[in-house]
């Protein structure tokens, strides 16, 4: 899931909006024999799995993914389905073993909303399933570079009959991390009551901010959470959260790779 940030006011836009999980918004329907490095997150329920979340394949037993997604529901509580376009069906669906959260993450405003989860067996290289191009320490995309996000989640911001059945990508633009830090340093909600009050999430160094920054209409959303973004066919983000999704003046924020290529190096 992509985290939603509560019903709120932006000091430029009145709009209702939450901290979100992820779906993607404003894309179109593609494959995974595009996108063979993903993977989706399933989560029990009762004597069923579900998906909530996605991730990516960093090698033949390691899945890298978001700590909001694994912090409360652990190994025994996860899935993998890895190989498939559709996310009830097809593929693969292997059982998880271990799970690593980054141990800087800090849930307060998602900062280091990494983890990576091993799974039970070898995930084969194929046509649909295989390893991604990871970011460097030194990969940082410039300003309003062309990035790509994929993922079966919601379509309608906060409504989950919207989750997508199949996979799709949406084209955004990096934004500049000055921007972005000071639209989210001047978010505002409403209490229960109605009441407009200040709500800053502090933006870090460890995060990417991407969307279609004040036009809307694109971005990941709800289900999409733990899943990649893409600049050059390199895995630069991991989707964590956003105020709402697909809005004009908050961008979505993901979690930055370059940042933590030594951890993940250390615990795939």
């Amino acid at each position: 899931m992509r985290y939603l940030i509560a019903l709120a006011f932006s000091l430029a836009v009145a709009s209702a909006a939450t901290l979100k999980s992820d779906r993607i918004i404003g894309g179109t329907v593609t494959t995974i024999n595009q996108y063979p490095e993903m993977v989706q997150l399933l989560r029990a329920s009762g004597n069923n799995f579900f998906q909530d979340c996605a991730g990516t394949i960093i090698n033949n037993r390691a899945i890298l993914s978001a700590a909001h997604c694994t912090i409360q529901f652990g190994a025994s509580m996860r899935r993998i389905r890895y190989g498939s376009s559709f996310r009830t069906s097809g593929g693969t669906v292997i059982t998880v073993n271990r799970v690593i959260n980054h141990p800087n993450y800090d849930p307060r405003n998602e900062d280091n909303d990494f983890s990576i989860l091993w799974v039970n067996g070898n995930i084969p290289e194929t046509a649909t399933s295989r390893p991604a191009l990871l970011a460097g320490a030194n990969y940082y995309p410039a300003d309003n570079q062309v990035v790509w996000a994929a993922g079966w989640g919601h379509t309608i911001a906060g409504d989950h009959s919207s989750m997508s059945n199949q996979l799709r990508h949406v084209q955004v633009w990096v934004v500049n991390q000055g921007i972005c830090r000071q639209r989210y340093a001047n978010r505002v909600v409403n209490d229960i009551f109605g009441r407009p009050r200040p709500a800053p999430i502090t933006i870090t160094d460890n995060m990417l901010c991407s969307g279609w920054l004040d036009r809307g209409g694109r971005d990941q959303c709800q289900g999409d959470s733990g899943g990649p973004l893409y600049h050059n066919g390199v895995v630069v983000g991991v989707c964590s959260f956003g105020h709402g999704c697909a809005l004009p003046y908050f961008p979505g924020v993901n979690a930055r790779v370059s940042r933590v290529v030594g951890w993940i190096n250390q615990n795939r």
